[in-house]
């Protein structure tokens, strides 16, 4: 039986974001769920991917994107289900790693001066990309058209998800695979690199010229890496 594969976007985006990898796994055979990934706290986000995983028979792959990284990293341990994950452009952090102090560990990243604030009753904001940057911040290698519906579609992401610390992430306990681009603006490449060779990465697909939403154009390369995670372990 084919394991499941649990797709979790990242800041920015939303489910819809994954249509290409989802058509290409079903067509391979593969069951998939894309979470609607809440955005609002690291330990909650994670809690709530931990609920859903509950719900699902059988083997998983954990696949995150971006933030989604910090997400299936606290989600995805303790579950004896879950068998491999894919970092897709993702943090991959340590305990007690945030992702602005990941994202700002090497230089490169432009997103801060991209963001624009909503202020929330609570005291916190909510962060959006401005719309107008969106396409060469966030997704240069797919067309202006389909970027600037993804910038009316985005989802935002509060101040205090970015500045929670990680708890114990299941990359030391489950095998990982990474995919990114080597022209990702919010995630600074070096950054990337570095927390795929911690994190002991089976194997890393670093696309040229790919920006952060690489695995949109790229979807094909990542559902092959996925195929990959799923035969490796394989009970």
């Amino acid at each position: 039986m084919a394991p499941t594969i649990v797709l979790v976007h990242g800041a920015f985006a939303e489910s819809q974001s994954w249509a290409g990898v989802i058509e290409r796994l079903r067509a391979e055979g593969f069951p998939a769920v894309a979470v609607a990934n809440p955005l609002r706290g690291v330990r909650s986000d994670g809690d709530y991917l931990k609920a859903t995983l509950a719900g699902i028979d059988g083997d998983i792959v954990l696949v995150g994107h971006s933030y989604g990284g910090m997400v299936i990293s606290n989600g995805g341990g303790g579950n004896p289900n879950v068998k491999a994950l894919v970092y897709v452009g993702a943090f991959a952090p340590d305990a007690g790693e945030s992702a602005i102090e990941l994202s700002g560990k090497f230089p490169g990243s432009s997103l801060g001066e991209t963001l624009k604030p909503t202020k929330l009753p609570d005291g916190t904001n909510d962060f959006y990309i401005q719309q107008d940057r969106y396409h060469s911040q966030f997704a240069a290698d797919s067309s202006a058209e389909d970027a600037a519906v993804w910038a009316v579609t985005q989802r935002p992401i509060t101040d205090a998800a970015l500045g929670e610390a990680s708890g114990e992430p299941a990359w030391k306990t489950i095998p990982s695979w990474f995919l990114f681009g080597s022209d990702d603006k919010n995630i600074p490449v070096a950054a990337l690199r570095f927390m795929a060779e911690r994190a002991g990465s089976r194997r890393t697909v670093e696309i040229e010229g790919g920006s952060h939403t690489v695995a949109i154009p790229e979807a094909a390369q990542l559902v092959e890496l996925i195929k990959e995670a799923a035969a490796a372990t394989a009970s």
